[in-house]
């Protein structure tokens, strides 16, 4: 242990526990006789060892905290913990028994922390009557709002009880917190109810329906000097571009229906026709598949890999193709219209010849022996026009006197159909003795027409315009039906057939 102070005397009578002890304001205390430091140099009397030599030497201690601060007391054994209880209950930090509510409570200044909760609940719940979004509807029902049990429970109740039970609320932590200030530290307690007072929620109905209905007034005036010449603009316009729109649609014509998708061009082939196609598809390049009578045409290995994917159609695919769609239409004479299909060696013979336009070069293929028919009782000529390394289709429509060209890259040349014009007058003078006059006759462009989507399916579309137009059908196919059709016709070659 260490040295005991010079003055032994009142050690000892502090340490005695039978002494009486003067009280801090008591006179006896005040004239009784205490040890005086000093921070100026100690006497070299005092020994420099001695508590009094020891502490002349520190400054006075500053205290840390400028405020009062409330430590946590040990609680005694009845009472404190039904206080804590009742006090942790109010404030939101107790859930039930005393010993909850006291391992609830939080250190710090009580009176700060208590006012800071009311404030905050008290403003959470005035956020729902702010007046600048408080919109009052006559016409409508009450607005529900939904309201949480202390059970979790979840109930819906009209907006007119939500606004009573949160007043009572409200007042009841009011008096609660008012209470337990009062009881606990008077400081600041005016101030604390100022502060509630001012947000409460305890105002009559009338004066929040008056705040609102002002509220609403100021934001819809403000609302209607900033943006009603703007509205009335836009409201002009839209008139304007309403009545444009009745009038031109009263001018464009009537659309016509529509006509359903034809079942008979995209008839799936069966497992063993799919079957069929794929061996020719895979034999040997020199065999003869098929050889057609009446072309002389023949089909082998290596000619029909131009229906594979990504292949380009060659010369005798084509023609065979074309005497194909000639032959269902006598078979079914009723079904189809009544057309002739150049091969696609007409157009060169009559366009590229040694003075440009040759039609002596052509005269004897449409000759009755070899037809059977006159060229000018068809309805539909169909010629098929290679533009170097692209399939087109010229077409001279009789039926509806125009001339037409379609390209499934929308490619125009206005000199296939002036040379098809001059040889249709040709041809009905030299096997008819009579004069056409094509003045009248329109030259078209086909413009609403399917269109290829790559650089080799153009022979395919080719093929198919014709196939569709001898039919009397529009032009209901796309590219995703391209892969189909080269099997489907795989399929008719082989088995010598359109259907």
């Amino acid at each position: 242990m260490g040295a005991l102070t010079s003055s032994r005397k009142r050690n000892d009578e502090f340490l005695n526990p039978g002494s009486r002890q003067p009280h801090i304001n008591t006179p006896e205390f005040q004239s009784s006789k205490r040890v005086k430091l000093s921070l100026s140099t100690p006497d070299r009397s005092v020994s420099s060892r001695s508590t009094v030599s020891r502490v002349s030497r520190y400054p006075d201690a500053a205290p840390r905290l400028r405020r009062e601060v409330h430590a946590p007391v040990r609680p005694q054994k009845f009472g404190s913990f039904t206080a804590l209880s009742q006090f942790g209950a109010s404030t939101g930090t107790a859930r039930g028994t005393a010993g909850e509510g006291y391992r609830g409570f939080t250190m710090g200044n009580v009176l700060s922390d208590n006012y800071e909760k009311v404030k905050k609940s008290a403003l959470e719940s005035l956020r729902y009557f702010n007046g600048t979004e408080v919109i009052e509807l006559a016409d409508e029902e009450p607005r529900k709002e939904v309201a949480v049990s202390e059970d979790s429970s979840v109930e819906t109740i009209g907006a007119d009880n939500w606004l009573k039970g949160t007043k009572k609320v409200a007042t009841n932590l009011q008096d609660s917190v008012i209470s337990e200030l009062s009881d606990g530290n008077v400081v600041g307690v005016e101030k604390a109810e100022e502060m509630l007072v001012s947000t409460s929620l305890d105002r009559d109905d009338n004066e929040f329906e008056v705040l609102s209905k002002s509220a609403y007034q100021k934001l819809l005036e403000e609302v209607r000097r900033r943006h009603d010449p703007k509205i009335k603009d836009l409201e002009f316009e839209i008139q304007f571009q309403s009545e444009r729109l009745s009038f031109i649609q009263l001018q464009r014509p009537p659309k016509e229906p529509e006509e359903e998708v034809p079942r008979e061009p995209f008839v799936p082939l069966t497992d063993e026709e799919e079957a069929k196609v794929r061996q020719a598809l895979s034999c040997n390049r020199r065999n003869v598949l098929v050889t057609h009578q009446n072309s002389g045409i023949e089909i082998t290995g290596e000619v029909l890999q131009c229906l594979r994917p990504r292949a380009w159609l060659n010369d005798e695919v084509i023609n065979l193709y074309l005497e194909l769609l000639k032959e269902r239409e006598r078979r079914e004479p009723k079904k189809f219209l009544k057309c002739h299909f150049f091969n696609t060696f007409f157009y060169k013979k009559l366009a590229c010849g040694k003075d440009g336009y040759d039609y002596k070069s052509v005269r004897r293929w449409t000759t009755q022996r070899k037809l059977g028919y006159s060229l000018i009782d068809c309805d539909k000529i169909f010629v098929p026009i290679h533009q170097e390394v692209h399939w087109c289709l010229a077409i001279i429509n009789k039926k509806e006197q125009k001339f037409q060209y379609l390209d499934s890259l929308g490619g125009r040349d206005s000199r296939v159909l002036g040379v098809l014009a001059r040889y249709i007058v040709d041809e009905v003078k030299d096997k008819n003795g009579k004069n056409v006059d094509v003045q009248s006759w329109k030259l078209e462009y086909v413009d609403d027409l399917p269109e290829q989507e790559n650089s080799y399916d153009c022979g395919m579309f080719m093929i198919k315009y014709a196939d569709f137009y001898s039919r009397g059908l529009r032009l209901c196919f796309s590219q995703e039906h391209m892969p189909y059709f080269r099997q489907r016709t795989a399929k008719e070659i082989l088995n010598l057939r359109a259907d």
